[in-house]
């Protein structure tokens, strides 16, 4: 049994998490969870498993005597806190960027890069959403085909940013369907309106013109999937969907590809749902992936011209996949 605490409990990905831990039946000491929060949230009760659990101030947090803390705050949060909670004997799986990067910190998928737990230092990174998203699809089609590169384009939704990108959708949606002005300059999500738009930016720009966002994909990709020549070029967009991300990639691979063996390699995949009869309808779908534990891929096809070439679409849950059920994967192999 895990003694375990969630930092940044009151938030989207905190609740998640909680959640998933009664879903999946996760062996929780009972009565041993803690749930830690900015000093606005602190007081607060959380109900989990029929006992309210009082959100605790992380400002003070003692985490002495917790074995496993899921941290989910901004980066610079959990630069100042989680080296504090791993100092206190704890193993922290962190879902900002803040150590993503660093080579004593392994960044996990289960699914494809397990063995890196067993190289932790008290730190295990969860990656970024539409990372984690997209390499479920890469990878399955890397063991078969040795993947070399990918460009794209992500179709993120409004919950990627927080609570304040859901309470912007729907304030939006409220408006109109009143008639009234639907933006006003001063939402603290997303700089221009969501409803009815796309904002191709997510993050903040470089020199090269890509965002942080982008270059992510590229740089946590090439980790968990253990390939130092990975190459990828993203266009990230926002849309107005309250939930899972999307991708619309194409990768070329060392060796020659065909639609039916794509479509064999992620068959039976760990994590995976085909979804590929596109005559029928049946494509990956933000409506059919939401709450899900596998991501979707589907409209597998060849590039023209190219044999060593595929277009492919994916979606995936990233409150769940993207976020918090990676979390508690995690931590399900812990003890192991």
């Amino acid at each position: 049994m895990i003694k375990l605490a969630i930092v940044g409990a009151t938030g989207a990905v905190g609740r998640e998490v909680l959640g998933l831990l009664a879903l999946r039946r996760f062996p929780l000491e009972p009565g041993s969870l803690r749930v830690f929060a900015s000093s606005r949230s602190a007081g607060m009760k959380i109900g989990f498993r029929g006992t309210d659990y009082v959100v605790e101030d992380l400002a003070t947090a003692n985490f002495a005597g917790i074995d496993v803390v899921i941290f989910d705050t901004p980066d610079e949060v959990a630069a100042q806190y989680v080296p504090v909670a791993r100092d206190a004997g704890c193993i922290v799986i962190d879902n900002s960027a803040a150590f993503r990067q660093d080579d004593d910190v392994p960044l996990v998928v289960p699914e494809i890069n397990a063995h890196a737990l067993s190289s932790h230092k008290g730190i295990i990174a969860n990656p970024n959403c539409t990372t984690a998203i997209g390499v479920m699809a890469l990878w399955y089609l890397h063991l078969a085909f040795g993947l070399e590169s990918v460009t794209g384009a992500t179709y993120q939704a409004v919950s990627g940013a927080g609570a304040p990108g859901i309470a912007q959708l729907e304030r939006e949606t409220h408006e109109y369907v009143r008639g009234r002005q639907t933006h006003d300059g001063t939402t603290p999500a997303f700089p221009y309106p969501i409803l009815g738009n796309v904002i191709p930016q997510i993050g903040s720009f470089g020199p090269d013109g890509y965002t942080s966002e982008e270059l992510k994909f590229e740089r946590e990709g090439r980790k968990i999937m253990g390939l130092p020549k990975f190459m990828a070029s993203m266009t990230c967009v926002r849309v107005a969907v309250v939930r899972s991300h999307c991708l619309a990639l194409t990768a070329s691979f060392r060796q020659s590809v065909s639609v039916e063996k794509a479509r064999e390699a992620l068959r039976s995949a760990p994590g995976i749902s085909l979804r590929d009869d596109p005559r029928a309808g049946v494509y990956p779908m933000p409506i059919t992936v939401s709450s899900s534990f596998d991501c979707e891929v589907g409209r597998i096809r060849m590039v023209h011209g190219r044999e060593n070439e595929l277009q492919f679409f994916v979606a995936g849950d990233q409150l769940w996949k993207g976020a918090a059920l990676n979390a508690v994967q995690i931590a399900e192999l812990l003890p192991k």
